[in-house]
């Protein structure tokens, strides 16, 4: 009885929610995509993939982001949750080609 007592307790437990996921690539210094939607109001993996041979470092102070990018790996940042808006991002060492904007839309902007 004490058994099944723990297992609907269990299985009344709020599931928790998987963060949705985006991805970047840095090939030959630039971001792809460089704009990238993503919802408001929820916190969000990025992964960033640099195909690069040197590394690079993910900047953003409209983010608070700052992660060196290794050549050849799969980098996470997590970001969110965020009021909708733009949000500038750069590569620290090719600041002039790695650019991009995260757009941040809200369910009234189609996100």
């Amino acid at each position: 009885m004490q058994r099944l007592i723990w297992i609907m307790l269990l299985l009344s437990l709020p599931a928790k929610a998987e963060l949705k996921e985006f991805h970047l690539t840095l090939k030959n210094h630039l971001f792809y995509p460089s704009r990238l939607e993503i919802p408001a109001g929820e916190k969000v993996r990025l992964l960033v993939s640099n195909h690069d041979a040197t590394p690079e470092e993910f900047d953003s102070f409209d983010l608070n982001r700052e992660k060196v990018l290794f050549p050849g790996r799969v980098n996470v940042i997590f970001i969110g949750p965020l009021a909708p808006g733009e949000y500038a991002f750069f590569g620290e060492f090719s600041p002039d080609t790695a650019r991009g904007v995260v757009i941040v839309k809200g369910p009234q902007e189609g996100q």
